[in-house]
Protein backbone atom coordinates (compact mmCIF):
# COMPACT_ATOMS: atom_id res chain seq x y z
CA UNK A 1 0.00 0.00 0.00
CA UNK A 2 1.30 3.43 -0.91
CA UNK A 3 2.42 5.36 2.15
CA UNK A 4 2.72 2.29 4.37
CA UNK A 5 5.64 0.93 6.36
CA UNK A 6 6.09 -2.21 8.43
CA UNK A 7 7.89 -1.29 11.64
CA UNK A 8 9.54 -4.09 13.57
CA UNK A 9 10.32 -3.07 17.14
CA UNK A 10 13.26 -4.71 18.87
CA UNK A 11 15.58 -4.13 21.80
CA UNK A 12 18.11 -6.18 23.72
CA UNK A 13 16.80 -5.25 27.16
CA UNK A 14 13.99 -7.78 27.57
CA UNK A 15 13.06 -8.14 31.24
CA UNK A 16 12.21 -11.85 31.11
CA UNK A 17 14.74 -13.04 28.55
CA UNK A 18 17.53 -10.50 28.07
CA UNK A 19 19.22 -10.58 24.68
CA UNK A 20 16.56 -12.82 23.15
CA UNK A 21 16.51 -10.83 19.90
CA UNK A 22 19.87 -12.38 19.02
CA UNK A 23 18.99 -15.89 20.21
CA UNK A 24 19.84 -18.50 17.60
CA UNK A 25 16.89 -20.49 16.23
CA UNK A 26 17.95 -22.87 13.52
CA UNK A 27 19.56 -21.02 10.63
CA UNK A 28 19.01 -17.48 11.91
CA UNK A 29 18.80 -15.32 14.96
CA UNK A 30 15.36 -14.39 16.25
CA UNK A 31 15.38 -10.81 14.90
CA UNK A 32 16.58 -12.08 11.53
CA UNK A 33 13.69 -14.56 11.28
CA UNK A 34 11.30 -11.70 12.00
CA UNK A 35 12.82 -9.45 9.33
CA UNK A 36 12.92 -12.24 6.76
CA UNK A 37 9.24 -13.11 7.20
CA UNK A 38 8.14 -9.49 6.86
CA UNK A 39 10.25 -9.05 3.73
CA UNK A 40 8.88 -12.20 2.12
CA UNK A 41 5.34 -10.89 2.58
CA UNK A 42 6.35 -7.68 0.73
CA UNK A 43 3.21 -5.82 1.82
CA UNK A 44 5.24 -2.64 2.44
CA UNK A 45 8.83 -1.59 3.11
CA UNK A 46 10.22 -2.94 6.38
CA UNK A 47 11.99 -0.80 9.00
CA UNK A 48 13.66 -1.86 12.23
CA UNK A 49 12.87 0.49 15.14
CA UNK A 50 15.23 0.06 18.04
CA UNK A 51 16.54 2.34 20.76
CA UNK A 52 19.37 4.78 21.26
CA UNK A 53 20.82 2.49 23.96
CA UNK A 54 24.32 1.41 22.88
CA UNK A 55 23.38 -2.17 23.80
CA UNK A 56 21.11 -2.12 20.75
CA UNK A 57 23.98 -1.39 18.33
CA UNK A 58 24.08 -5.15 17.72
CA UNK A 59 20.53 -5.05 16.35
CA UNK A 60 21.52 -2.41 13.85
CA UNK A 61 24.29 -4.74 12.68
CA UNK A 62 21.87 -7.69 12.55
CA UNK A 63 19.60 -5.72 10.21
CA UNK A 64 22.41 -4.63 7.90
CA UNK A 65 22.45 -7.75 5.66
CA UNK A 66 18.75 -7.19 4.88
CA UNK A 67 19.33 -3.63 3.63
CA UNK A 68 16.40 -2.21 5.57
CA UNK A 69 16.32 1.22 7.21
CA UNK A 70 16.82 1.45 10.96
CA UNK A 71 15.31 4.09 13.22
CA UNK A 72 16.64 4.63 16.74
CA UNK A 73 14.52 6.34 19.34
CA UNK A 74 13.28 6.32 22.92
CA UNK A 75 14.06 3.30 25.09
CA UNK A 76 10.78 3.02 27.02
CA UNK A 77 8.43 5.32 25.09
CA UNK A 78 7.77 2.91 22.23
CA UNK A 79 4.70 4.86 21.11
CA UNK A 80 6.83 7.94 20.49
CA UNK A 81 9.42 5.77 18.75
CA UNK A 82 6.75 4.54 16.34
CA UNK A 83 5.48 8.03 15.60
CA UNK A 84 8.95 9.33 14.89
CA UNK A 85 9.92 6.28 12.83
CA UNK A 86 6.80 6.57 10.69
CA UNK A 87 7.33 10.28 10.18
CA UNK A 88 10.92 9.69 9.12
CA UNK A 89 9.61 7.96 5.97
CA UNK A 90 6.45 10.07 5.59
CA UNK A 91 4.22 7.05 6.17
CA UNK A 92 0.44 7.27 6.54
CA UNK A 93 -0.08 3.67 7.67
CA UNK A 94 1.96 1.44 9.94
CA UNK A 95 2.03 -2.30 10.45
CA UNK A 96 3.35 -2.97 13.94
CA UNK A 97 5.39 -6.14 14.37
CA UNK A 98 7.57 -7.21 17.27
CA UNK A 99 10.84 -9.12 17.33
CA UNK A 100 9.43 -11.69 19.75
CA UNK A 101 7.66 -13.54 16.98
CA UNK A 102 9.60 -15.80 14.58
CA UNK A 103 6.41 -17.21 13.02
CA UNK A 104 4.46 -14.07 12.19
CA UNK A 105 1.96 -14.97 9.49
CA UNK A 106 3.59 -13.90 6.21
CA UNK A 107 0.33 -12.66 4.67
CA UNK A 108 -0.99 -10.85 7.76
CA UNK A 109 0.54 -7.41 7.01
CA UNK A 110 -1.10 -7.30 3.59
CA UNK A 111 -4.47 -8.35 5.02
CA UNK A 112 -4.29 -5.74 7.76
CA UNK A 113 -3.27 -2.90 5.47
CA UNK A 114 -6.04 -3.76 3.03
CA UNK A 115 -8.59 -3.79 5.87
CA UNK A 116 -7.31 -0.48 7.23
CA UNK A 117 -7.69 1.17 3.82
CA UNK A 118 -11.07 -0.37 2.96
CA UNK A 119 -12.73 0.34 6.32
CA UNK A 120 -11.22 3.73 7.11
CA UNK A 121 -10.56 2.52 10.66
CA UNK A 122 -7.79 3.84 12.90
CA UNK A 123 -6.63 0.38 13.91
CA UNK A 124 -7.13 -3.19 12.70
CA UNK A 125 -6.02 -6.51 14.19
CA UNK A 126 -6.97 -10.16 13.68
CA UNK A 127 -8.33 -12.56 16.27
CA UNK A 128 -7.70 -16.30 16.32
CA UNK A 129 -4.15 -16.70 15.02
CA UNK A 130 -1.62 -18.56 17.18
CA UNK A 131 -0.38 -16.27 19.95
CA UNK A 132 2.50 -14.33 18.42
CA UNK A 133 1.55 -14.80 14.76
CA UNK A 134 -0.48 -11.60 14.35
CA UNK A 135 0.43 -8.04 13.46
CA UNK A 136 -1.65 -4.90 13.79
CA UNK A 137 -2.17 -2.00 11.38
CA UNK A 138 -2.75 1.57 12.50
CA UNK A 139 -2.85 4.99 10.92
CA UNK A 140 -0.03 7.36 11.70
CA UNK A 141 -2.63 9.98 12.54
CA UNK A 142 -4.00 7.73 15.29
CA UNK A 143 -0.49 7.08 16.61
CA UNK A 144 0.22 10.80 16.64
CA UNK A 145 -2.97 11.57 18.56
CA UNK A 146 -2.34 8.75 21.01
CA UNK A 147 1.19 10.04 21.65
CA UNK A 148 -0.35 13.34 22.73
CA UNK A 149 -3.14 11.79 24.82
CA UNK A 150 -1.50 8.77 26.45
CA UNK A 151 -0.35 9.32 30.01
CA UNK A 152 -0.13 5.74 31.33
CA UNK A 153 3.22 3.97 31.01
CA UNK A 154 1.61 0.81 29.60
CA UNK A 155 -0.08 2.82 26.84
CA UNK A 156 3.26 4.22 25.77
CA UNK A 157 5.24 0.98 26.12
CA UNK A 158 2.73 -1.18 24.22
CA UNK A 159 1.87 1.45 21.58
CA UNK A 160 -1.79 0.74 20.76
CA UNK A 161 -3.76 -0.02 23.97
CA UNK A 162 -5.24 3.49 24.15
CA UNK A 163 -6.28 3.35 20.49
CA UNK A 164 -7.94 -0.04 20.98
CA UNK A 165 -9.58 0.95 24.28
CA UNK A 166 -10.90 4.48 23.68
CA UNK A 167 -13.84 3.89 21.35
CA UNK A 168 -15.00 7.51 21.69
CA UNK A 169 -11.92 8.85 19.89
CA UNK A 170 -10.73 5.92 17.75
CA UNK A 171 -12.24 3.31 15.48
CA UNK A 172 -10.59 -0.02 16.25
CA UNK A 173 -11.64 -3.20 14.48
CA UNK A 174 -10.98 -6.84 15.32
CA UNK A 175 -11.41 -9.17 12.36
CA UNK A 176 -11.42 -12.98 12.28
CA UNK A 177 -8.22 -14.60 11.11
CA UNK A 178 -8.36 -16.87 8.05
CA UNK A 179 -10.20 -20.04 8.97
CA UNK A 180 -7.28 -22.37 8.26
CA UNK A 181 -5.01 -20.42 10.59
CA UNK A 182 -7.37 -20.03 13.55
CA UNK A 183 -5.38 -21.73 16.29
CA UNK A 184 -5.41 -19.48 19.38
CA UNK A 185 -4.42 -22.52 21.46
CA UNK A 186 -0.90 -22.43 20.01
CA UNK A 187 1.90 -20.18 21.22
CA UNK A 188 4.56 -19.00 18.75
CA UNK A 189 6.01 -16.03 20.59
CA UNK A 190 9.24 -15.99 22.59
CA UNK A 191 8.94 -14.49 26.03
CA UNK A 192 10.63 -17.13 28.19
CA UNK A 193 13.38 -19.73 27.96
CA UNK A 194 10.70 -22.41 27.56
CA UNK A 195 9.26 -20.51 24.58
CA UNK A 196 12.71 -20.37 23.02
CA UNK A 197 13.23 -24.09 23.49
CA UNK A 198 9.85 -24.82 21.92
CA UNK A 199 10.56 -22.72 18.82
CA UNK A 200 13.99 -24.29 18.46
CA UNK A 201 12.36 -27.71 18.50
CA UNK A 202 9.89 -26.68 15.80
CA UNK A 203 12.66 -25.18 13.68
CA UNK A 204 14.71 -28.38 14.01
CA UNK A 205 11.78 -30.38 12.65
CA UNK A 206 11.50 -27.94 9.71
CA UNK A 207 15.04 -28.05 8.31
CA UNK A 208 16.17 -25.37 10.78
CA UNK A 209 14.06 -22.76 8.97
CA UNK A 210 16.70 -22.31 6.29
CA UNK A 211 13.83 -21.14 4.11
CA UNK A 212 10.89 -19.11 5.39
CA UNK A 213 8.04 -21.55 6.12
CA UNK A 214 4.36 -20.78 5.95
CA UNK A 215 2.58 -20.51 9.30
CA UNK A 216 0.29 -23.37 8.24
CA UNK A 217 3.33 -25.65 7.87
CA UNK A 218 4.54 -24.76 11.35
CA UNK A 219 1.10 -25.44 12.79
CA UNK A 220 1.14 -28.95 11.31
CA UNK A 221 4.57 -29.61 12.81
CA UNK A 222 3.50 -28.32 16.22
CA UNK A 223 0.44 -30.56 16.13
CA UNK A 224 2.64 -33.54 15.23
CA UNK A 225 5.01 -32.77 18.10
CA UNK A 226 2.07 -32.52 20.52
CA UNK A 227 0.65 -35.84 19.29
CA UNK A 228 4.01 -37.55 19.77
CA UNK A 229 4.29 -36.16 23.29
CA UNK A 230 0.86 -37.54 24.20
CA UNK A 231 1.81 -41.00 22.91
CA UNK A 232 5.09 -40.95 24.80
Amino acid sequence: MSGAVIILQARMGSARLPGKSLAQIGARRLVSHCIARLLVGSAAPVMLATTIDPDDDVLVEAARPYCIPVFRGAVDDVLLRYVQAARSVNARYVVRATADNPLTDIDAPERMLRALRETGADHVVEDGLPYGAAVEAVTVDALRRAAIQATEADDREHVTPLIRRDRSRYTALTLPAPRGLQRPDLRVTIDTADDLDAMRAVAFRMHNWVTVPELSQAIRVMDACAAESRVA
